[in-house]
């Protein structure tokens, strides 16, 4: 998250987020452990909330998620778009199955880098 806190707004995603596109790519969570193993830092990939220690690809859709005040339902798999390749050609194909997962917000609340993430 390039930001140390952000909003997340039911039925929007994260305040003044311009990727946003409600209701089904409202947020987009990414494993840290991913982001390294094909060299890019966090946020470069436009993913909203990094998350280590956890591979966000095991989450199925409908598993909802509380981060901070905020709770998320994951509603599908990202996958890797042209513009990875804009920012690293053959990034794309590097991000197979590790693109990360989308997710709407259904319970609005403050998110901070450093929050603990409950599966609920």
């Amino acid at each position: 998250m390039g930001h140390e806190r952000a909003q997340a707004l039911e039925g929007q995603g994260l305040d003044g987020c311009a990727h946003a596109n409600p209701p089904m790519r409202e947020v987009l969570f990414v494993s840290r452990e991913h982001l390294d193993s094909v060299g890019v830092e966090p946020g470069a990939i436009r993913e909203n909330l990094t998350v280590e220690g956890l591979d966000v690809q095991q989450w199925p859709v409908g598993q909802r998620v509380r981060v901070g005040g905020a709770v998320f339902e994951i509603t599908m798999v990202c996958d890797p778009c042209h513009r990875m390749d804009e920012l690293r050609q053959g990034l794309r194909s590097e991000l197979e199955d590790k693109r990360g997962m989308l997710a709407r917000v259904v319970e609005s609340g403050q998110v901070a880098v450093g929050d603990e993430i409950e599966l609920l």
